[in-house]
């Protein structure tokens, strides 16, 4: 049992304020199958349901290192809730709530650290995102005074003239739900490299445009298909002769399909031409100029990536 001595600390556990509590809760017991067993208060699943999942396009391609990279590189800068004094300068760290997100932990789920990181990921990826306040002291939509006691990530899935919807976890039940906030209650952080990494034409759309289409090329040049021309002995002009082509081709695909070793005959008089060879094509060039001029528009260079840039380049 933990005894509160300070009476403010007892009221602000009294009357602390949650984004999705409900009216009334639910009991901690269920019955499953007939047998009784303690519900933990939510939704089970085998993998970690408020991890930052990025879009299929950019998971799957060498852009999410960068963003990687990027998010572990800003989630190492210390941030801090500070007073500062009239001139703007640094006067003490204030001992809050926020400061206590900021730099141990964020939520029931994340460290300071990995909320940054959370941010940082998504806002690369959807271009904008919120921080949300979810749990407060007291009902932040009836005052500006209130203790931050835990925040979360939100993506904006709509938007509002003074208020956004947005999809965020709910750690009481475990699953994202959507909700309604006003603009001055939350953070909205904009990429400031959207023109960039997130408009329809930017450098890294084009990049990642044209990773999918060498994965397309991959995939059809690793397929199991032969790719042969069979040049048969007469013309096909009519409608019997393409019949009888038609035919032989079928009997051909049936010899290599049903053939222990994929080995099939033909007639001497017809001639077998294979398409299967490599093609050129200026994708992989195309890929690397794209590569470097994100690099250099982001400022983020090989050295750092590999993680050997020296300290002018990282300060930068």
């Amino acid at each position: 049992m933990i005894i509160l001595e300070d009476q403010n600390l007892r009221a602000r556990f009294k009357n602390a304020w949650n984004v999705f509590r409900a009216k009334e809760q639910e009991d901690d017991r269920r019955y499953i199958g007939g047998f009784e067993r303690m519900s933990f208060g939510g939704i089970g699943s085998s993998y970690r349901p408020d991890r930052t999942r990025l879009t299929p396009t950019t998971e799957r391609s060498m852009v999410a290192s960068l963003y990687n990279r990027i998010a572990i590189d800003v989630s190492a800068i210390p941030i801090k809730h500070v007073k500062i004094d009239k001139n703007g300068r640094y006067k003490e760290t204030i001992d809050s709530g926020l400061n206590e997100c900021l730099s141990a932990e964020a939520n029931i789920d994340q460290t300071g650290r990995e909320f940054i990181m959370d941010v940082v990921l998504s806002m690369f990826d959807e271009g904008c995102v919120a921080i949300v306040p979810v749990d407060t002291s007291v009902n932040l939509m009836d005052s500006n005074s209130y203790e931050i006691l835990s925040l979360r990530t939100g993506k904006i899935v709509e938007w509002f003239p003074r208020h956004v919807r947005l999809e965020i976890y709910n750690d009481r039940v475990g699953q994202k739900q959507i909700i309604n906030m006003p603009k001055n209650k939350i953070g909205i952080i904009q990429n400031p490299f959207y023109s960039v990494m997130n408009e329809p034409n930017s450098t890294l759309k084009r990049l990642i445009n044209k990773l999918a289409l060498l994965d397309v090329v991959d995939s059809q040049s690793g397929s199991s298909k032969l790719d042969l021309i069979i040049q048969l002995p007469y013309t096909i002009k009519t409608e019997t002769k393409r019949k009888e082509a038609e035919k032989r081709k079928k009997e051909i695909t049936d010899q290599l399909e049903n053939s222990q070793y994929g080995i099939a005959y033909i007639d001497s008089t017809e001639k077998v031409t294979q398409l299967n060879r490599s093609l050129e094509n200026n994708l992989m060039s195309q890929i690397e100029f794209l590569t470097k001029t994100l690099h250099e528009q982001l400022g983020v260079t090989s050295e750092v990536m590999a993680g050997t840039a020296n300290e002018e380049a990282m300060i930068n």
